[in-house]
């Protein structure tokens, strides 16, 4: 019937707790709860994402977590309702045994961003224990002449449930010679004593067997019970008494084996036997209390035998019996209290209450890492601890609440340049000596796209030869990413741009993956020189950086032109040129001139002239670098009227290119020399040649200064185009279009004066040569012409003679002089 009460009663107890008293508050930010203990799994204890102003999204999204300092798990949280649920069976008694408050702190983790709550729930108690006599069966011997009043220690009832739950009171069954009194000891405890109310008449009733009852303050109230029985002896008069009652001893937790924990002192007034004391623990001595401490049972001494522990056990209650050695045997009773003294014996301990994520290196100052709290077990200033980071450590730590505190970001983070810390936190206490641990928390910074693709260098030149084979490489290119993942990988591709007119996309094109770049087609120097391209890298990053480079194309020039015969026309058409020539030559007579033009530059256009064949070898001969046909002797009689010439025309290029020209010259009687030599010429006086000397002086003043102006202006131009464009380029911008039919002569100076090139063209060539054109690229060593003869450069011809001669050779011409180059226009 006591079992079904009891059970109808905790169920009821149960409900009306969770009902009525299952409260919350929150104080200085902490949530609290209170429930009964011993309630149901899954029980819900408060809507715990309204009390911390969570959404129900939240509790999802951002991870929530709860985790108890107790180590297991005895809440969780429904996350379809934010409510704070029991998970397991909660004991008040086992948690927190007979202290007055049982409080279990739990610690709400969220993330992004990373936030701790305090929740602590308060675990009330229930009556769910019935006090207990550690034995149900009590002896107590008692001599017939002990006097009225004295009073008999009996061992106590133990009841685990506190308050108006815990032990109030004792009851004895009715017998006229004794009564009972509830003595309380320190800490609150409360035992029973014996006490005589009438003198004991051993002859009248030698046992007296009663029931001793234990009960509680609860409604309704519960009991436990232990029958007691007291055996009546024969005399011996007095019972030994102690100095004190009560013993208070301090001793400190860190004491050796052996050491002196007080000594006891009891007098018998009696004589012989009958006053002899023998010392011991009380008959209800626990366990634990007698594997630490031991007794001299003739002294009295009290010894420490075992371990002291301030954090288990801050002190103990002894019960010390004092029996003489007489029949019946005599006992005297007193405590002695051991107060343990705390000793900096523990040393502070880390715990990591969220494990740190990969932190952004880009997280400013504040982002929490990890949270974390302190506890020493000891008491006092050896259980306050103090927390310390690393000299020049990016990382701080913030205090929040009891001991918690939340490791954040003080510093600049660049991965870049450390890609992990290792965070060492050193706990200390304020013991003395003091004591300390260390903990050290990996922390991983993950990359964030902070670095663009950097090339090897800026820019890039690269040497082509020209007529290469399509599809062949050009060059490749390198940047690197000092990011990490997908933000080091990197793209190449080349920006847009014209080169004459036409996208560079369809000159050559990009491995995007190793920046190897291929050309489209081939290369002709003659056409293309310098091909410019821009190259970008670009990561793969979110958003992407990018990075650029110039690579400069030169195109190398290639002897992959013959040279080409402009004069005679007739043989560079592949037909026989007809030449006359009067049989009064003399030697050194200009019988023709042969002009060729190679489109190769540099070495590659230099011309070389050579007489292949003739049909009196000794008769004429071939300049090497005019490609002039002069008469090596004066003709004779003998000499055949008709000469056949073959004349070879090579470059200096590698391999040699090569073209002929075939010359066939009458010799005929009465024929004028239509050119005088010039050299003759030069010293011949004549008034007309004086007169055409001195406009022409006149005329090229004028003209320099003309020049000069034009010059100064060209260059002003040059250098703002070289300021954008990065070149410069002087000379005729319409050379391709200019065709002018009555230009038929040019010369073309050095930069120091002397003639270069000479151009003299009579009769029927000027008509000839009149589809020809210049045009001469700055970007050659050589300059190409189409209707120039090249002389040797050492020539010193003073320009000033040579307009005398062609003047007074070509008096029907104008003549003008611009840049360097004279011309002539046929009126």
């Amino acid at each position: 019937m006591t079992k079904t009460m009891g059970y109808r009663d905790w169920r009821w107890q149960a409900l009306w707790w969770h009902y009525f008293f299952l409260l919350w508050s929150t104080i200085n930010g902490q949530t609290r709860y209170s429930i009964p203990e011993e309630l149901k799994q899954g029980s819900v204890v408060g809507n715990l994402a309204k009390d911390l102003g969570l959404g129900l999204s939240e509790i999802f999204d951002r991870k929530l977590r709860v985790s108890s300092e107790a180590g297991k798990q005895y809440f969780s949280v429904d996350a379809g309702k934010g409510e704070l649920v029991v998970n397991d069976r909660i004991d008040r008694e086992t948690l927190c045994e007979q202290s007055v408050s049982c409080v279990l702190p739990l610690q709400v983790v969220i993330d992004d961003p990373l936030q701790l709550f305090r929740v602590e729930v308060e675990i009330l108690d229930i009556n769910d224990n019935a006090p207990r006599f550690p034995s149900n069966y009590i002896t107590l011997e008692v001599a017939e002449s002990i006097g009225l009043g004295v009073r008999f220690p009996l061992e106590g009832a133990i009841d685990p449930d506190v308050g108006s739950n815990s032990l109030k009171s004792y009851t004895l069954g009715k017998d006229e010679c004794f009564n009972i009194r509830v003595k309380e000891l320190a800490g609150g405890r409360k035992v029973p004593e014996l006490i005589l109310a009438k003198n004991l008449d051993r002859e009248k009733k030698a046992v007296h067997n009663l029931l001793l009852t234990a009960l509680d303050g609860a409604n309704p109230v519960k009991s436990g019970t232990a029958q007691l029985s007291i055996r009546v002896l024969d005399n011996n008069d007095n019972v030994p008494v102690f100095e004190k009652t009560l013993y208070k001893v301090s001793i400190s937790e860190n004491a050796a084996d052996g050491a002196l924990i007080v000594q006891t002192k009891a007098t018998d007034v009696d004589e012989g036997q009958n006053g002899e004391i023998e010392y011991s623990f009380g008959a209800h001595t626990l366990d634990t209390v007698l594997s630490v401490f031991d007794i001299d049972h003739i002294s009295g001494t009290i010894f420490l035998k075992g371990k002291l522990d301030f954090e288990n056990t801050p002190n103990y209650e002894l019960d010390i019996s004092a029996k003489d050695k007489g029949s019946p045997r005599m006992e005297g009773h007193c405590t002695v209290h051991v107060e343990v003294l705390d000793v900096n014996d523990n040393a502070p301990e880390i715990i990591l209450t969220s494990h740190p994520k990969p932190l952004r290196e880009d997280s400013p100052n504040g982002t929490v890492v990890a949270l974390l709290s302190a506890r020493d077990l000891d008491s006092g200033f050896n259980g306050k601890v103090t927390l310390q980071l690393p000299k020049n450590c990016p990382f701080s730590l913030k205090a929040s609440f009891s001991q918690n505190y939340a490791l954040v970001t003080s510093g600049v983070l660049n991965r870049e340049n450390i890609s992990e810390y290792n965070i060492e936190i050193t706990a200390l206490d304020s013991g003395s000596p003091p004591l300390s641990s260390k903990k050290i928390i990996p922390v991983s910074i993950t990359d964030v796209n902070d670095n663009p693709p950097k090339f090897t260098q800026p820019s890039y030149n690269v040497y082509l030869k020209e007529n290469g084979v399509p599809g062949s490489i050009l060059y490749s290119v390198s940047a690197s990413d000092v990011d990490f993942g997908e933000n080091a990988k990197i793209s190449y591709s080349i920006l847009d741009s014209r080169v004459q007119d036409v996208s560079v996309s369809s000159y050559v094109y990009i491995n995007s993956d190793n920046g190897s770049i291929y050309s489209m087609h081939s290369f002709d120097y003659e056409k293309l020189k310098v091909l410019q391209i821009q190259v970008q890298a670009k990561d793969q990053g979110s958003p992407s950086l990018s990075s650029n480079a110039t690579v400069h194309v030169f195109i190398l020039d290639q002897n992959d032109n013959a040279p080409a015969v402009i004069y005679p026309s007739s043989a560079a058409l592949g037909s026989l040129s007809h030449q006359r020539m009067p049989r009064s030559a003399k030697a050194g007579h200009l019988v023709t001139k042969v002009t060729a033009v190679d489109a190769d530059s540099g070495h590659n256009a230099w011309i070389s002239y050579k007489l292949a064949e003739a049909t009196d070898a000794s008769l004429f001969a071939v300049n090497m670098y005019t490609g002039e046909v002069r008469t090596k002797r004066a003709v004779s009689e003998q000499d055949d009227s008709s000469q056949r010439l073959l004349i070879e025309i090579k470059d200096d290029g590698e391999p040699v290119q090569s073209a002929t020209a075939t010359v066939s010259i009458l010799l005929e009687d009465g024929l004028h020399e239509p050119i005088l030599d010039l050299r003759h010429k030069l010293h011949e006086p004549s008034k007309k040649t004086g007169r055409i000397t001195l406009y022409l002086i006149l005329s090229l003043a004028s003209v320099s200064v003309l020049s000069l102006l034009t010059f100064l202006i060209l260059a002003v131009k040059c250098v703002r185009n070289s300021r954008s464009s990065g070149s410069c380029c002087m000379g005729r911008t319409d050379c391709d279009d200019y065709k002018n039919p009555n230009r038929n002569l040019q010369i073309q100076l050095n930069t120091d004066g002397p003639i270069k090139y000479v151009e003299v063209l009579g009769g029927d060539m000027l008509s000839q040569s009149q589809s020809f054109r210049s045009c001469m690229s700055p970007m050659s060593p050589m300059s190409e012409y189409s209707d120039f003869t090249m002389i040797k450069p050492s020539s010193t011809t003073d320009f000033n003679e040579v307009i005398s001669v062609l003047d007074a050779s070509l008096p029907d011409s104008t003549w003008t002089f611009e840049s360097q180059q004279v011309s002539k226009t046929t009126t």
